[in-house]
């Protein structure tokens, strides 16, 4: 990594993927530590709705993967009879599928607007949750084995038009947004981690959480629409960290 991997490209004397040499101009690069600039990103970050958009939206993604389907699928399961080891098959085939899902989604990302692809793929989600009740028992049967495949192909699928859209809305600063947004979705897996097995504990069943995933999948599909940059009345003059490019699908 030391000797090969670099930052930027014209540390490797090349251009940035696309660019055209007759017209690029190398940014001007932010100074300072790594723990200043971080916390300078969320200060510039936490003042724009699309931010908190973005960054509930993706808490919910962490809870309704990681969370609720990476923690209590296998269990859910066992309640309903099927063995561990089935169970545990079925969810590996799941990371299987998120492997295809996740390359797909970085390919629709540079033909799709992200919102849209979100909004896709937040409705999937929850209608899976909602009613995967209905699809558990003590067996595997084709629309288990569906259910799976599509939770699976669309388990990262969020990562890309998510990561696209900070570097479309906050610019150069869009990385160090991503980390933080990535930062809520941890979050969010926690409290779904913890709040499903509470549930589980006082209802005896898994149900109510599979169905407050759907809930929550329904107010990230919307979080999606809204997750966009400001637009500046007339006469305003844009802030400096503004790209050209940026909000161009906005």
């Amino acid at each position: 990594m030391w000797w090969i991997v670099r930052d930027f490209p014209d540390e490797r004397g090349v251009l940035p993927y696309g660019a055209d040499p007759a017209t690029y101009v190398a940014p001007t690069r932010a100074v300072g530590g790594a723990v200043r600039r971080a916390v300078e990103g969320l200060a510039f970050a936490s003042r724009r709705r699309a931010f908190w958009a973005l960054a509930v939206a993706f808490a919910i993604c962490g809870a309704t993967t990681n969370g609720l389907i990476g923690i209590h699928f296998i269990p859910s399961a066992h309640d309903h009879g099927m063995s561990a080891t089935t169970a545990a098959g079925l969810l590996a085939l799941v990371g299987i599928f998120d492997i295809a899902g996740t390359i797909a989604s970085g390919w629709l990302t540079d033909k799709f607007d992200p919102r849209k692809l979100l909004v896709g793929y937040y409705t999937f989600r929850g209608v899976g949750l909602l009613i995967l009740p209905w699809l558990l028992s003590d067996e595997v049967h084709p629309s288990m084995v569906l259910f799976v495949v599509i939770y699976g192909l669309d388990w990262v699928a969020t990562v890309p038009p998510t990561a696209a859209l900070c570097r479309e809305i906050f610019g150069e600063r869009g990385t160090i947004v991503f980390g933080w947004v990535f930062a809520s979705h941890q979050i969010g897996a926690a409290v779904a981690a913890f709040g499903a097995g509470v549930i589980r504990d006082t209802f005896g069943a898994y149900t109510y959480a599979w169905w407050g995933g759907a809930a929550m999948c329904a107010i990230a599909a919307a979080l999606s629409v809204v997750a966009r940059e400001h637009r500046r009345r007339p006469g305003k003059t844009p802030e400096a960290t503004r790209t050209p490019d940026a909000g161009a699908r906005s």
